[in-house]
């Protein structure tokens, strides 16, 4: 089992930063690739970003490419998303998920995803 629990969030205006951390316990955290999704109000849960096990490789949505990063710290069992030049349309509940299996390639898919925060809300203000 992994808990992930995520802090970070808040009220930014247009154009703003905020950085948002998962912290885990469990097993394997090291060893498993490691995601940010988000659901805006009335919408489906979208992947936004996911980082290998290792570190070494990022992938983005096309919508945050250039101003998210996401990145980890396996010695303080910590991921990161570093969001830059938010926009209103960036406003969600931001979810922090481990992959199920680990050395395995990151995943876009949620399902491919067994543990998941309670999630923190950002807001960006026009």
């Amino acid at each position: 089992q992994v808990q992930l629990v995520e802090s970070g969030g808040g009220l930014v205006q247009d154009g703003g930063s905020l950085r948002l951390s998962c912290a885990a316990s469990g097993r394997a955290f090291s060893s498993r690739a490691m995601a940010w999704f988000r659901r805006a109000p009335g919408k489906e849960r979208k992947f936004v970003a996911a980082i290998t096990w290792s570190g070494g490789s990022t992938y983005y949505d096309e919508s945050v490419k250039g101003r998210f990063t996401i990145s980890r710290d396996n010695r303080k069992n910590t991921v990161y998303l570093q969001m830059n030049s938010l926009k209103p349309e960036d406003a969600a509940v931001y979810y922090c998920a481990a992959d199920g299996a680990v050395y395995r390639t990151p995943s876009l898919n949620d399902d491919d995803y067994n543990y998941w925060g309670q999630g923190t809300q950002v807001t960006v203000s026009s």
